[in-house]
């Protein structure tokens, strides 16, 4: 069980067109996570739910988006943390 809450790197990073994002939480929380372009705009929310304690992975398809950088943000309880990811064509 992870002691505290972790956002890793998504993998493969320049991805096209998935890749995937693994955090962990340290207790059940109620997670956001979610995906935004670089003008601040909410593309997707690929989780929003009680999520139990551990290590957890989400695939995202930017299919449908394109070439570029973005961020995803996780939140979860207080903790929050960012980290930019690039897909390219």
């Amino acid at each position: 069980m992870p002691d505290n809450f972790v956002l890793d790197q998504n993998y493969p990073n320049p991805f096209n067109p998935t890749t995937t994002i693994r955090y962990a939480l340290p207790q059940q929380e109620n997670v956001r996570l979610e995906v935004y372009d670089v003008l601040g705009r909410r593309l997707d929310v690929l989780v929003d739910a009680v999520v139990p304690a551990g290590w957890h992975i989400v695939t995202m398809d930017g299919s449908d988006i394109a070439s570029g950088t973005y961020f995803y943000v996780l939140s979860a309880g207080s903790y929050q943390h960012v980290r930019p990811f690039l897909l390219a064509k």
